[in-house]
């Protein structure tokens, strides 16, 4: 009886103890809606409720065909909340026709060719002495540390965000959600 016990404790501990198989789902929640790996960055950002400020300006900005194609792209996805916290109206001015190249510009800055995962991110930056530093697809640069509470994105205007969910891996890339805008 006792070694009967013993041996559902020791199932029960493998189970929750192999790294979640059981209980995790492998393809990571953004928004309420499943990541899949199969999918391209535009088909699972668009099924991400915490994004559609970002899809509404990469339809705008006509990059729905850039950011659907075999990349690999690495993009850096500012969540609703995100965009919320800019000035008053900016969003809604950047979505007007004639502002059409600051929009890809700022959305462009999001972007880093390639797929550069977190770990990545990690490697890069201890080679540098705590800073890994990336060029984006609009030519700017990004620049990662480690902070208190995760890795921090810093921009060309000195602006930050931090990096809320890591690692979502795309057929043509990866995004990793951002809590912030960065400007070039």
């Amino acid at each position: 009886m006792k070694s009967a016990f013993r041996l559902s404790i020791v199932a029960a501990a493998l189970a929750l103890g192999s790294g979640g198989l059981i209980a995790k789902s492998t393809n990571p929640m953004v928004g309420g809606a499943a990541m899949y790996p199969t999918k391209n960055i535009v088909e699972n950002a668009v099924n991400s409720k915490d994004h559609t400020t970002l899809v509404a300006a990469v339809k705008a900005a006509g990059l729905v065909d850039t950011l659907s194609s075999p990349g690999p792209f690495t993009v850096f996805a500012p969540t609703n909340a995100a965009f919320a916290k800019l000035p008053a109206g900016t969003v809604e001015t950047l979505l007007k026709p004639e502002n059409k190249a600051t929009l890809t510009a700022v959305l462009t800055y999001h972007v880093v060719p390639g797929k550069i995962s977190a770990a990545a991110i990690a490697a890069n930056a201890k080679a540098h002495m705590g800073k890994a530093t990336y060029t984006t697809v609009q030519g700017g640069t990004l620049t990662f540390s480690k902070g208190t509470k995760g890795w921090i994105v810093t921009d060309a205007k000195g602006g930050t965000a931090h990096i809320t969910i890591a690692d979502v891996n795309q057929s043509n890339g990866v995004i990793h959600v951002i809590d912030g805008v960065l400007l070039p």
